[in-house]
C-alpha cells in the first residue's frame, strides 16, 4: 500500500521538487494551498505544472486550524512536511507580524493537529532555516551551536523549531526538524537575491537591462541546490528516532562571488553592471553562515551531489531560457 505525504508549501521551490521525490518514490501526495483557481496553473501553480494530475490538492490555511484539522483527517497521512512560510526575510522586516502570525501558529496548529490524529503514527518534518543562527558567535553551525536570530524570519523559525522539539518531547511525537542552509535552484523566486542576480545577468545579457541593485555583496552564505536539499527531508523522516538535522554544503560563498560567476557564465564582468543599493541592506544583517552537516552525513548517509557551479549555470541557464521567451 502506497505511504500518504501530506506537504505544506508545495508550490513553492522546495515543496514541489519533494512532491516530485515523493510521487518517484510511490507516495500518494497531498498538498495544502490556499485556494484552487484554473487560472493559478499559468502563476502560482508553475513549479507543479508538471505533476498536477498526479497530485492532489486541498484547498486550506496556516491560519485556520479548522481547515488543517480536517485535511489531516480526511487524508490520514503517514508523513507531513511543513514547508510553508512566509519566507522572504528581507519581507520580514516590512511586515513582522504576518511572518510571525503565520510562521509561528501555522506550525503550531499544524503540530496539534498532527497530534489529534492519532489513529496512525504520523512522522512530522518541520522546515528549520539557518537565519535561526543569525550572528554567530562560532563557525561552521552545527546542531549544538547558538542560535541568535536576526530577524523576525528566523525568530518565527527558531519558534517552529523548539515547538516541533517540545509536541516530540512532549507527546512523543516523531517530529524533526531540518535546519536548512540557503538553497536555490532555477524554480527559486524572483524576490531573493541569487535569483535577482541571474535574471539580471540574462537581461543583461540580452541586452534587456543596463544595471542591477545589490546591498550587502560581502555576505556569505553556504548554498546547495533545492533538490539535493528535499532528499535529506525524506531521509530525515525515514529514520526510527525522530531528531533534528543541520542540511547544507559546508561551503560558503559570497554574494559578490555568486555574481561574479553568474555574469562569468554569459561572459559578463558583473563589476560593469553592478549598482550598490544602501536601501537593500537589512537593518540586522547576517554576515557568514556555514554549515557543519557531519551528523546529516553521519546518520542520514546524506551529502550534496550538486556544485555550487552547477548551481549557479542551471540558473542563468534557465533564466536565459526565459528572458529569451520573452523577446520572441
Amino acid at each position: 500500500m502506497s505511504k500518504i505525504a501530506l506537504i505544506t508549501g508545495i508550490t513553492g521551490q522546495d515543496g514541489s521538487y519533494l512532491a516530485e521525490l515523493l510521487l518517484n518514490k510511490g507516495y500518494k501526495v497531498y498538498g495544502i494551498v490556499r485556494r484552487v483557481a484554473l487560472e493559478d496553473e499559468t502563476h502560482r501553480l508553475w513549479r507543479i505544472r508538471k505533476i498536477l494530475n498526479d497530485v492532489n490538492l486541498y484547498a486550506g490555511s496556516l491560519e485556520s486550524y479548522a481547515s488543517l484539522f480536517n485535511i489531516i483527517m480526511k487524508i490520514k497521512p503517514n508523513e507531513v512536511y511543513h514547508l510553508a512560510a512566509q519566507s522572504y526575510v528581507g519581507y520580514s522586516f516590512e511586515d513582522e507580524f504576518s511572518t510571525l502570525n503565520i510562521n509561528i501558529n501555522g506550525t503550531h496548529y499544524l503540530l496539534s493537529a498532527v497530534k489529534e490524529f492519532t489513529a496512525s503514527k504520523v512522522k512530522f518534518y518541520f522546515a528549520g532555516s539557518s537565519e535561526m543562527f543569525g550572528k554567530v558567535k562560532t563557525s561552521p553551525q552545527n546542531e549544538n551551536t547558538y542560535f541568535n536570530p536576526r530577524s523576525s524570519y528566523g525568530i518565527s523559525k527558531l519558534t517552529g523549531y523548539h515547538l516541533t522539539k517540545n509536541y516530540r518531547e512532549a507527546y512523543k511525537l516523531h517530529a524533526s526538524s531540518g535546519i536548512l542552509f540557503n538553497h536555490e535552484s532555477p524554480r527559486r523566486g524572483f524576490e531573493f537575491v541569487s535569483r535577482k542576480i541571474t535574471h539580471a545577468a540574462a537581461r543583461i545579457k540580452k541586452g534587456l537591462q543596463k544595471k542591477f541593485k545589490l546591498g550587502n555583496i560581502d555576505s556569505k552564505r553556504d548554498w546547495g541546490h533545492a533538490q539535493d536539499y528535499v532528499e535529506a527531508m525524506w531521509l530525515i523522516l525515514q529514520q526510527n528516532n525522530p531528531d533534528d538535522y543541520v542540511i547544507g554544503t559546508g561551503r560558503e560563498h559570497s554574494v559578490k562571488n555568486f555574481a561574479k560567476k553568474a555574469f562569468e557564465y554569459v561572459g559578463l564582468n558583473y563589476e560593469d553592471y553592478l549598482i550598490i543599493d544602501k536601501n537593500l541592506i537589512r537593518p540586522a544583517e547576517v554576515d557568514s553562515l556555514v554549515a557543519d552537516y557531519t551528523k546529516a552525513k553521519k546518520v542520514l548517509k546524506w551529502q550534496p551531489k550538486i556544485s555550487f557551479e552547477n548551481l549557479v549555470a542551471s540558473m542563468v541557464e534557465r533564466d536565459l531560457e526565459i528572458v529569451t521567451n520573452l523577446k520572441h
